[in-house]
């Protein structure tokens, strides 16, 4: 998934495009905000990554599987969620729609 998101980011941050990654740790060494910092380097992930040690996030939006995709409109209404790998035509598809949206 990681290698879709740096592409999407890299095409489509300069219309507006944001990525928010979300870090939700299944186990207990994947917690430390030092280990997070260093997989974002080694990943080379540019946009924001955020720590959800308490998986605040996770429950907020009703995410219940790795990796989920929620785009969320210039509203801040959700417009499209996918739940694991694949589908990544579709889901760019849906990027393209919402970046070319104006209101």
């Amino acid at each position: 998934m990681i290698p879709q998101l740096r592409g999407w980011y890299e095409r489509y941050e300069k219309d507006g495009f944001t990525i928010v990654g979300v870090h939700s740790p299944e186990f207990f060494w994947e917690k430390p905000y030092g280990s997070v910092v260093d997989a974002t380097k080694k990943l080379g992930i540019r946009y924001p990554v955020v720590q959800d040690n308490d998986h605040a996030i996770w429950k907020r939006w009703s995410v219940w599987a790795w990796p989920t995709t929620i785009l969320v409109d210039r509203k801040g209404v959700v417009r499209y969620q996918h739940i694991g790998e694949g589908d990544y035509d579709q889901t760019e598809a849906m990027i393209r729609r919402l970046v070319a949206e104006r209101e």
